[in-house]
């Protein structure tokens, strides 16, 4: 199948990413319905209306009897309407709690948005460092198939034992195979990328790191305390634990507001049904609260409202983990990366030059020079390695502050 490549660098991806992620569409429109229940929670009760008339009046045989006139041969109706009036502030309350659930909404969108930047960022570098490790394996393997027609065509002539021929595929063979179990790996990152960014499934990414490197020093630049101090601040799911906290107390104090009655004020008509036919009164209603005191929802409320505090203490104890370990294993990449000698894999690829040459030439042996290129590939690995997992803790170091410390 023929796959078109796509040259993406980190803000292209993020790009695609803030355009077309599904969650984060989804998430958006969990805001619109938080919003909406503020509408419904500032909406006052509907007026109630009643209208009763004689179904069947004995004195003139008639059904549904609407007769202007008074007295036995003439009909009966009454009307009534009423409305309900909410008290001590229960309304308000209402109102209050369902912008906090519009906060809330909003903070678990730039959680959410958080989490998955985090995840195409690590992705992206992921594949970016793959793909040169593919590259290492790849210069390898041309290098080996064009030592191996050399090798072939003087084994043909009699030249060269068959073992170094034998010896210089099973080399190929191996390479072939740790490649190809590179690439699957490589398929499932890309995966999830394209999945995130909804890029097409059939194509190929080539990650472009177009960005600086990193500071030597990055990290150790920041103190701890600043990260501690940026998290609390910035992460949204400390800021979602703290609405709960708002949330409980203030559905406490509308549990408490329940137990206060609400009051009904009526009008009501009637035509001939009462002690004096056009009979017009006004009523009030309201239970009376002796039997049930919202006691129950109460107690339930004033428990939230322990258990909220009690997560916020857990999610800040969670956060300062993640802030101390997410620093400590930068540090120590850091550390490691600095102690390479930058010009190394200049040097070691320019010495891997000469080997090939001193090999044709017969000044070493075949395992020396294999074992030569062994050495190369799994240096080069390393370096790869090491250079991932800088930027990944880098990477992870903004993800639990929430802040792009070390965003190039």
């Amino acid at each position: 199948m023929q796959r078109d490549t796509l040259n993406l660098t980190i803000r292209q991806v993020e790009e695609l990413f803030l355009k077309n992620n599904l969650d984060l569409v989804t998430q958006r429109y969990n805001i619109d319905i938080a919003k909406a229940q503020v509408i419904t929670a500032k909406l006052f009760d509907n007026p109630q209306f009643s209208f009763e008339n004689v179904l069947y009046n004995p004195s003139n045989n008639k059904f549904l009897d609407f007769g202007k006139g008074y007295g036995d041969n003439t009909g009966q109706y009454q009307a009534a309407i009423s409305q309900l009036f909410l008290l001590a502030g229960k309304r308000n309350k209402n109102i209050k709690l369902a912008n906090i659930g519009v906060q809330q909404a909003e903070y678990q969108y730039f959680d959410l948005l958080r989490t998955l930047r985090y995840t195409i960022r690590s992705d992206f570098y992921t594949i970016y460092y793959q793909q040169q490790s593919a590259n290492v394996y790849t210069e390898e393997i041309n290098s080996l198939k064009k030592t191996l027609e050399i090798f072939e065509a003087q084994y043909a002539k009699g030249n060269i034992a068959e073992k170094e021929v034998l010896r210089i595929k099973s080399q190929l063979y191996s390479l072939q195979t740790e490649l190809n179990d590179l690439k699957d790996g490589m398929e499932d990152t890309q995966s999830e990328l394209k999945v995130l960014t909804r890029t097409n499934p059939s194509a190929y990414i080539k990650a472009v790191d177009e960005q600086t490197a990193p500071d030597k020093d990055a990290v150790s630049k920041v103190t701890y305390t600043t990260l501690i101090d940026s998290a609390y601040n910035n992460r949204n799911d400390i800021k979602i634990a703290k609405s709960v906290i708002d949330y409980s107390d203030l559905n406490l104090r509308l549990q408490k507001a329940m137990a206060v009655p609400d009051l009904t004020v009526s009008v009501t008509y009637d035509k001939q049904g009462s002690y004096q036919n056009n009979y017009s009164g006004l009523g009030v209603a309201f239970p009376l609260p002796f039997l049930n005191r919202n006691q129950g929802n109460i107690k339930a409320a004033k428990v939230a409202v322990d258990a909220s505090k009690t997560a916020l203490l857990s999610q800040q104890d969670q956060v300062s983990n993640d802030v101390a370990n997410g620093y400590e294993q930068a540090l120590r990449l850091e550390k490691l990366y600095n102690s390479f000698d930058p010009n190394f894999p200049r040097d070691f690829n320019h010495l891997i030059a000469e080997v090939y040459k001193n090999y044709e030439k017969r000044n070493i042996s075949l395992l020396e020079f294999l074992d030569f290129y062994d050495s190369y590939k799994t240096n080069s690995l390393q370096m790869n390695s090491i250079l991932q997992n800088r930027r990944t803790t880098l990477e992870n170091l903004n993800f639990v502050t929430a802040t792009p410390f070390f965003n190039n």
